[in-house]
């Protein structure tokens, strides 16, 4: 099969465009053909070597979001205790599926059982195993879901990793209401176009901020009640305005340094931040503890999703009105293009290869 993969950290130049030997199930596992694969922000940071998880090694074939059709599948995917997850009926071959690549739960008879250690060496397709960056993808048979017809590839695969960690995040984690204010950064990232769709569709009212006046305005048409441009205005005065003083319950934050302390004095009484990543960097600082402990505020970081949390929310995704943001996409072998618009932080929404 086609692969892109990289042996070495570096910039685009590192990535490979080139054959490599087809994956072979185990017993509980089945091979996809990749219709789909999003870009994922820890795509371009691994690659670039600023980060890497926990079990990372050379060569390394990226892409966390996978949706396709089974092409085969292992010698235990015989009996309905291989159903798909969330399916009917055994998974066989020519099945649309969507993968979780959390490996967490994954059974015995699976290549990668065993990878499951949520704080530790978390197994993750395109992350730690191969993955989408590619014409063929591995994936345990507990681990792919049935994607409904009138879902597409496309739709499928902007899901995994944005709405998972969303939902985690907003509602495991945060414990957001109805009523709530969340405050959500980065609204053209892939998983703020869905956290602020979840949270609009939980009752909360949702204030966005973008690094462009034309992002702002998109994100109130996907379900932002107040947006605002983060480079040119003051966070913190914009959100207590519109809040009438009072502030937010709630920072979703994956951007870290650039907004942190606008972020905490953005803080409504009993107010959170929930941390789900860092884009602009991993050390901050606490503005005022005084204000931690008048107004009883909090940091919460956002762990990993748990496997049976996967289920019920690709159920909402694919049975409610999302507005999937796609914002482009391209052919397998020109994924250092795509990740170099990710880079420039030139899109709203997601960015897909299509293998």
């Amino acid at each position: 099969m086609k692969a892109v993969f990289y042996n070495s950290p570096g910039d685009t130049e590192v990535l490979c465009y080139e054959d490599v030997s087809d994956p072979s199930p185990h017993p509980g596992d089945v091979v996809v053909k990749v219709e789909a694969t999003a870009l994922n922000r820890l795509d371009v940071i691994q690659r670039n070597g600023w980060f890497q998880m926990p079990g990372f090694a050379y060569p390394h074939i990226a892409g966390m979001d996978v949706a396709g059709h089974v092409v085969a599948v292992g010698s235990d995917i015989t009996a309905s205790a291989n159903i798909a997850a969330g399916g009917t009926k055994p998974i066989a071959v020519g099945d649309r599926v969507v993968i979780d690549p959390s490996m967490s739960g994954v059974a015995e008879n699976s290549k990668y059982s065993g990878m499951g250690d949520l704080y530790g060496d978390l197994g993750i397709i395109g992350a730690t195993l191969d993955g989408g960056y590619a014409e063929l993808c591995l994936a345990p048979a507990s681990h792919v879901y049935p994607i409904p017809e009138h879902v597409s590839s496309a739709q499928a695969a902007t899901f995994p990793t944005c709405y998972m960690t969303a939902a985690h995040a907003l509602f495991d984690v945060g414990k957001l209401v109805q009523g709530e204010v969340v405050l959500i950064h980065a609204a053209g990232s892939g998983v703020s176009s869905a956290a602020i769709q979840l949270a609009k569709k939980a009752g909360a009212v949702v204030l966005a901020t973008a690094g462009t006046d034309e992002k702002c305005a998109k994100a109130q048409t996907i379900g932002a009640d107040h947006s605002c441009n983060n480079r040119t205005s003051d966070i913190t005065a914009w959100a207590r305005e519109v809040t009438d003083g009072r502030g937010v319950d709630m920072v979703f934050d994956h951007v870290g340094p650039a907004l942190w302390e606008a972020s905490i004095f953005a803080l409504a009484v009993k107010g959170r931040v929930v941390v789900c990543g860092g884009t602009t960097g991993d050390v901050v600082s606490i503005p005022s503890v005084g204000m931690f402990y008048h107004l009883g505020l909090s940091i919460c970081g956002s762990d990993p999703y748990r496997p049976e949390e996967f289920g019920p929310v690709w159920d909402q995704f694919c049975s409610e009105d999302f507005e999937v943001v796609i914002d482009s996409e391209f052919p397998l072998s020109e994924a250092a293009a795509a990740q170099e618009k990710m880079l420039n932080s030139d899109f709203f929404g997601k960015i897909l290869l299509r293998p």
